[in-house]
């Protein structure tokens, strides 16, 4: 076969650095997006925020919201519109099943010098094992069984619970010690007393007896009777209790529907974790809204929330000196001065594509911001980028992780796409707005007789929306929404 040189012309998408990184910032979040700044101000000398005034103003030109919010406005004329750790499985009763958690938090006050500037800093909590062990100290034990008891401590997982075996405890330290299995169960009663109540809980049942014997003496000779048939469910009849077998109970505890309900009450009123309240919470969870969602004259407007938006500038001395030494040397200037300009563009685009994104949004889904959830239309992301000309990928870039505020919320961009379910007359509902409907319908549902899957898909089919029945069940599920028999009470 004969070699030869051929030439031969075609197109195709290329895509240069700055595109790179205006692709790579727009699908950021506000968090990552400030931490990509902090390390290229640090590496740029030409790029630097822009301070603010005595006043509060802003000083010199940079990148602001300001125009992005009138242009926001204008934009709405234009379209002729009228001016939010695993835990033990000894038991199946969920901690759901009880009351919220007390909010109990340690605070620490700082106490500066008169002469010195006072700064505000956050009180930090201490750590259950700290709790525990400063109770420790306070207690008038030898020596041996604070050691011991602090050994057992160190065995409490964060919810409050101790995990392992007494016996696998004692086969860890040391035989010359001669630790026998009682001193072990001395030490694990002190701790049992210490705060919060129920700590040091080997499962659920120990857990809830606990709270309920260091309750007050008067509130348990008060209501001797309830506080008796609350040990008995706490001790033997829990998972009775979490299958709503309301009637094995009355028959096996020999009472009527009034002290059985009391009795409930009771118990949803502990805390099946008592360690929770000294769980650092993970930080950099923060959700930061990129847009503010509002109604003005009749008409629902976004505009971007200036505190998310980075103030950046050129630096006037470095600009200078490129201006007057425009020769070889300044290289290095010359490509952070370019590096700079992009940087700044491209956070200027992210953000005015993050509003044209959300304004495009707010007026396909203007029932949901009247009327909530339940009007939400069906909404796929390829229109939305066939109404902007975007492509498809970019505006899902523009939707994830990004967050409006809304007088209904927080929510995610993302949150207001979803697929659609056929109705009766050939039209479409949101999987949002069914969620919806069968969250009311559960909450106005007589709790003695629940709905089941199969009534709420009839409710729904009255309604005109054609709905399988393990698609709702589907639905229930996703909102945390138990079965029928689940939601039985008294």
């Amino acid at each position: 076969m004969k070699q030869s040189l051929q030439l031969k012309f075609s197109q195709s998408l290329a895509l240069t650095p700055q595109l790179q990184h205006s692709i790579r910032l727009l699908q950021l979040s506000s968090q990552e997006l400030n931490q990509e700044l902090e390390v290229v101000l640090q590496e740029n000398p030409l790029l630097e925020r822009m301070d603010k005034n005595d006043d509060g103003s802003e000083n010199g030109s940079a990148f602001s919201s300001e125009g992005f919010s009138n242009q926001s406005a204008e934009n709405s004329a234009q379209k002729d519109h009228e001016p939010a750790s695993e835990h033990p499985q000894q038991d199946s009763l969920s901690e759901d099943y009880f009351g919220g958690t007390s909010n109990h938090r340690w605070e620490e006050n700082n106490s500066p010098d008169d002469d010195s500037d006072f700064v505000f800093q956050e009180a930090v909590a201490p750590s259950l094992r700290e709790h525990l062990i400063s109770q420790l100290k306070l207690m008038p034990l030898s020596s041996r069984d604070q050691t011991l008891s602090m050994v057992l401590v160190d065995a409490i997982n964060e919810d409050g619970y101790l995990e392992q075996a007494l016996d696998d405890l004692a086969s860890l330290l040391p035989t010359e010690l001669e630790i026998e299995i009682l001193e072990l169960q001395t030490a694990l009663k002190h701790i049992q007393h210490l705060d919060p109540p129920g700590v040091g809980a080997r499962n659920l049942s120990e857990c809830l007896m606990l709270q309920l014997q260091l309750l007050p003496k008067a509130i348990r000779e008060e209501n001797n009777l309830i506080f008796d048939l609350s040990l008995q469910l706490a001790e033997h009849h829990l998972q009775a209790l979490a299958s709503r077998d309301y009637a094995k109970l009355k028959k096996t505890l020999r009472c009527d529907d009034e002290h059985l309900r009391v009795a409930q009450q009771m118990l949803k009123q502990l805390n099946p974790r008592p360690g929770s309240d000294f769980t650092q919470l993970a930080a950099g969870h923060y959700i930061q809204h990129e847009i503010i969602v509002k109604k003005v004259k009749g008409h629902w407007v976004a505009s971007l929330n200036d505190e998310v938006l980075p103030k950046l500038r050129i630096n006037k001395l470095y600009a200078d000196i490129l201006k007057c030494n425009r020769n070889s040397s300044n290289q290095y200037l010359s490509s952070q001065m370019q590096e700079a300009k992009w940087m700044i563009k491209n956070i200027e685009q992210r953000f005015s594509t993050i509003l044209r994104v959300s304004q495009a949004i707010i007026d396909q889904q203007s029932h949901f911001f009247e009327h909530g959830e339940i009007a939400m239309r069906p909404l796929v992301l390829r229109e939305i980028a066939d109404e902007l000309a975007l492509h498809e990928s970019t505006v899902s870039r523009v939707t994830t992780r990004k967050y409006m505020l809304t007088p209904r919320g927080v929510y995610e961009l993302k949150y207001f796409f979803g697929s659609h379910v056929a109705t009766d007359t050939g039209g479409a509902c949101s999987a949002t707005a069914i969620r919806a409907l069968i969250k009311q319908m559960v909450t106005e549902e007589n709790p003695k007789k629940p709905l089941s899957d199969n009534q709420l898909t009839e409710v729904l089919l009255k309604q005109g929306i054609v709905v399988a029945r393990r698609t709702i069940a589907k639905y229930r599920e996703s909102l945390s929404i138990p079965a029928a028999n689940q939601r039985k009470s008294l």
